[in-house]
């Protein structure tokens, strides 16, 4: 299944189309607020194996991974810069995900995967989908985390359209047309500080790779 042909083209468009000139430029800035990146620093540190290889999709230069508990954490993205800033990866590769939904890795090699307020960017969802399951282990999660932050040129349209609820079923969608994944979960993790005040919100969308030992490594 593609994504051309699991839902209609135009939901894919997008204003901004040139990623190439899009991505030259670093952008050295955080796209949610403090509360929102503890908020997907305290869940990763609960969800993500410790000592594990995790792939950071759609990376840049911060990724909001808990300290000191991963093994390995490889981060692929647009903009070379923004990799070499990020204090937290031990491995960088520049790759146009759009332009080519093939991961430039070998099959198994990630004991997870996450991807944190990006892929309302994909246009080839399905594609990128089916092949993070492809480079993960039999039972390793993919977590899908998004907010209400994007660039809205670069965002495609049926993301533009859509309320929290309808896009964590269209991330779901996208987990279910590439097949080999276990029921997506969705979690809304917004909550108020201590101070009763509310940051930006975070949604959470995850489904594991099926295969052998998958109930050893199932989502908490």
């Amino acid at each position: 299944m593609t994504t051309s042909k699991a839902f209609p083209k135009a939901w894919f468009k997008r204003d901004d189309d040139d990623d190439r000139r899009f991505y030259a430029q670093a952008r050295l800035v955080v796209h949610i607020d403090d509360l929102a990146v503890d908020t997907v620093r305290a869940y990763l540190g609960e969800v993500l194996p410790p000592g594990g290889a995790v792939l950071d999709l759609m990376s840049s230069w911060r990724s909001h991974l808990p300290d000191g508990v991963l093994g390995e954490v490889v981060g692929l993205g647009m903009n070379e810069v923004e990799l070499r800033e990020n204090p937290q990866l031990t491995g960088r590769v520049v790759h146009d995900i759009n332009r080519d939904p093939s991961l430039p890795f070998p099959d198994g090699r990630f004991d997870a995967a996450v991807v944190t307020v990006s892929v309302q960017y994909l246009t080839k969802p399905v594609e990128v989908f089916a092949d993070v399951r492809r480079v993960l282990k039999p039972g390793a999660l993919f977590h899908v985390i998004f907010s209400n932050r994007m660039f809205p040129t670069k965002a495609v349209a049926i993301w533009k359209a859509l309320g929290p609820e309808q896009r964590a079923r269209l991330i779901a969608s996208y987990f279910e047309h590439a097949g080999g994944w276990s029921v997506p979960e969705t979690a809304d993790l917004t909550h108020p500080n201590d101070r009763g005040q509310h940051g930006d919100p975070v949604f959470i969308v995850r489904a594991a790779k099926e295969g052998p030992w998958q109930a050893g490594n199932a989502a908490r």
